[in-house]
């Protein structure tokens, strides 16, 4: 199948008696931002957020804001190897009632769910996995909505709906596979129900249970690891080093300038080339700057580190970490501590630090367990990966349920 630039073509009907249809676009353009957004907004638990007035709808990284600004900036697109394949789900009249943000992928980077092992096995048996269809939000490993169907009655079955255009896909174009990484639940189980895959990996998240100080949380620790927090915290601000929370209107474009020079820095040290160009962050800066928080040190009256995160509806996403200047648990202050202040002292129910790192552990972040779903169209490949995958669940659990016993909380109130 080809589509031109922005075009947005039939793959075909989907769900009872052809009542949808679905087509696939290159551009989120094609879309209305409203329409868009209405489908991304997703309901909270009332349990889940810790005072009402906190709320901001949505997940940061579907609204059609985020996603235009990687694909405006460059950043997505076919030079990058994430050529967008957003499929549209559209009821009888038209009018697009799902939407699912997808790329066509040539590789694997960028994705924090590892399948190189799969396409290195595949092609040594004379296969070809790349392209593939990749569902998530480019570089953020963070849990969210990835069948984006508002909250009105049919939303089960407009999911069902997307799920048969994601397999409609897969066939149509002769594309090895589909992936869909870093679910919630309710899209989980309506994948699993179409017969994917379920991979499971490991995050770390900090739980706020109503602190109303972040001294009412180190409450709860033991004393040992209580003391160690206080201590380094206390070192980490040494040398006259100030912290800043930098949004909305204070998200300057010297701001934006201090923070790229540290993300630069710490991708270009960790991946070789970094994802992101710097006119990312002034056009999501200028869309979002309410639903973002910089994390910012400064010594002598410049900065010296940073962190991004984003703002949720209850839940703190922290995303990159750069410096100029190395100085002992700095690091840690800035993206793990402040991510914990800044949701106490505004009733954020979670902050989710990123992926990987179990020295999150001793900080207050427990282990969760993270969800994909794969579509497999060859048979042997199919076969193959779901015999590793029972395996690989299996570590995760026994895994989650091991560092569960080394968090630093006291006994009982982990």
């Amino acid at each position: 199948m080809e589509t031109g630039s922005g075009s947005a073509e039939s793959i075909g009907e989907a769900g009872r008696d052809g009542v949808f249809s679905v087509r696939v676009s290159e551009s989120i353009e094609t879309i209305a931002p409203a329409a868009w957004d209405a489908l991304a907004a997703t309901h909270v638990d009332d349990d889940a957020v810790l005072h009402a007035d906190c709320a901001k709808p949505g997940n940061p990284f579907v609204c059609h804001a985020f996603l235009k600004s990687l694909e405006d900036s460059g950043c997505v697109g076919a030079r990058a190897g994430w050529l967008p394949q957003h499929l549209i789900l559209e009821g009888p009249d038209g009018h697009p009632i799902g939407v699912v943000p997808a790329y066509l992928k040539s590789h694997s980077q960028g994705e924090y769910v590892f399948d190189r092992g799969w396409a290195d096995a595949f092609e040594r048996a004379g296969g070809r996995y790349y392209p593939k269809l990749q569902i998530s939000v480019p570089f953020t490993p963070a849990t969210g909505p990835r069948l984006l169907v508002g909250g009105a009655p049919g939303a089960d079955v407009r999911r069902v709906a997307l799920c048969e255009g994601i397999k409609g896909y897969v066939a149509q174009t002769g594309v090895s596979s589909a992936h869909a990484t870093f679910l919630d639940p309710a899209d989980l189980a309506a994948m699993e129900a179409g017969d994917f895959l379920h991979r499971t990996d490991q995050q770390f998240h900090f739980r706020n249970e109503g602190f109303g100080t972040y001294e009412n949380f180190l409450e709860t620790l033991a004393s040992r690891k209580r003391k160690a927090l206080r201590k380094e915290r206390r070192e980490a601000l040494g040398s006259g080093i100030e912290i800043e929370w930098l949004t909305g209107e204070a998200l300057t474009e010297g701001a934006w300038d201090a923070f790229y020079a540290f993300y630069v820095d710490t991708g270009t040290r960790k991946w070789g080339r970094p994802y992101l160009n710097r006119r990312f962050f002034s056009l999501v800066g200028e869309c979002m700057a309410d639903r973002i928080l910089l994390v910012m040190a400064k010594r002598d009256g410049r900065f010296i580190a940073g962190a991004l995160n984003f703002i949720g509806a209850n839940t703190l996403y922290g995303r990159y970490w750069g410096c100029t200047e190395e100085h002992p648990f700095l690091h840690f202050e800035v993206c793990y501590h402040q991510a914990i202040d800044y949701a106490i002292a505004h009733k954020l129910a979670v902050v989710e630090a990123g992926a990987q790192g179990d020295h999150k552990l001793a900080r207050g972040y427990a282990p969760v367990t993270t969800h994909s779903a794969h579509h497999i169209q060859h048979p042997g490949l199919r076969r193959a990966i779901e015999d590793h995958l029972e395996y690989e669940r299996a570590q995760v659990e026994c895994m989650n349920v091991a560092l569960s016993e080394h968090t630093p909380f006291r006994k009982g109130d982990g």
